[in-house]
């Protein structure tokens, strides 16, 4: 039998009732999710899935991830709610290619984890399954492990085993409509030109998650934690020096109370240079290196390879600032004689995040 698998959270109970509802089938898994965004997601999810599948001794396969095809299909349903025409559609292709890969295999039966999906319609996935297979003489499996508190039960296992437990479907169309209504920041499509890992990231989960693999491997023991914290997104910026440009790097936690302020240097404590509006202040790129003791030459290579958030926030309290401090602080090759002009869209937000700690 081939399972398509959504994630592992879904697919971890429902294999365990497969083998015990169909003990003499050889069950096979079949990842195939063109519709997880972004790709950083879609990887994190297929990890979480290889590691439960080797947990239950079942065999994986993963399909093409073939995003510009997927977004083909759903052009015009954008704006579709959860369980709408779009996610017909999105049903209607996994299964199209699930149910292809069963007839390539050989196999005379397929299924979904997706069956135990609480926000997914079963009848929905029902007529999609059953018509597909037809189509190619397989039968398609649609049993209800979600009665008789098998949610509930789901969810006891997932925790159990410490499964990665993601909070949207996948599709960044529903994401951005789940972020709207829950008046929510849509982080997880965040990446800023560093690539620095922002906390609470996916990038920051995949290390996690890999980190927890190789401990499990060495059979190390350790456990996943929850942290309710600060998160800070800067979305874009800008500094003008008497209307032109220059070069600079916002430390982590700079916010402005709105998103443009004007000014002129006002006086300097130490190396620390300040405005004379809205808390701004000013470093030059040589006492950055000598703090965060790096070796940068301009403020162009550090805004394009910076060090680690960890570490920039660490340079934030060696300047001074306080743990409450959300002041902007601006790194500069020069500090600026002139006209200042500031742009800056960035949001800070109470957030949860999960910390792996070895014990």
């Amino acid at each position: 039998m081939l399972v398509h698998i959504c994630c592992s959270v879904d697919s971890h109970y429902f294999l365990q009732k497969l083998q015990t509802e169909y003990p003499d089938e050889k069950l096979t898994g079949f990842f195939y999710d063109p519709n997880i965004h972004p790709y950083s997601e879609y990887y994190l999810r297929l990890l979480d899935v290889k590691r439960s599948c080797k947990m239950l001794g079942i065999e994986l396969l993963e399909g093409e991830y073939d995003v510009e095809k997927w977004l083909s299909l759903v052009k015009g349903f954008e704006n579709e709610p959860e369980k709408g025409e779009r996610c017909g559609i999105c049903f209607d292709r996994r299964f199209e290619v699930s149910a292809q890969k069963a007839y390539e295999l050989g196999e005379s039966s397929y299924t979904s984890t997706l069956l135990t999906s609480p926000k997914k319609s079963l009848e929905q996935l029902k007529i999609a399954g059953d018509a597909l297979g037809d189509t190619l003489g397989i039968r398609f499996l649609a049993p209800d492990y979600r009665k008789d508190s098998g949610t509930q039960e789901q969810n006891i296992m997932a925790k159990e085993d410490a499964l990665y437990r993601q909070d949207y479907c996948g599709c960044l169309y529903a994401l951005n409509i789940q972020r709207d209504q829950q008046e929510k920041l849509a982080d997880e499509l965040f990446v800023p030109i560093s690539a620095q890992i922002q906390p609470e990231s996916i990038e920051e989960r995949i290390a996690m998650y890999e980190k927890r693999w190789e401990l499990e491997e060495k059979n190390k023991p350790h456990k996943i934690i929850k942290q309710r914290f600060l998160n800070w997104r800067l979305s874009f910026g800008w500094l003008k020096v008497r209307k032109q440009i220059v070069p600079a790097h916002f430390l982590p936690y700079s916010t402005l109370k709105g998103e443009y302020s004007r000014g002129k240097i006002e006086y300097s404590i130490g190396d620390v240079h300040h405005m004379n509006r809205d808390e701004v202040r000013f470093i030059t790129l040589d006492y950055y290196n000598l703090l965060a003791n790096t070796t940068y030459n301009t403020v162009m290579q550090l805004m394009l390879n910076p060090p680690s958030f960890e570490d920039e926030v660490t340079l934030r309290k060696n300047i001074g600032i306080t743990p409450y401090d959300l002041s902007l602080i601006l790194v500069v090759n020069e500090i600026p004689d002139k006209k200042i002009e500031i742009r800056c869209q960035s949001r800070t937000y109470s957030d949860v995040k999960e910390v792996l700690v070895t014990l």
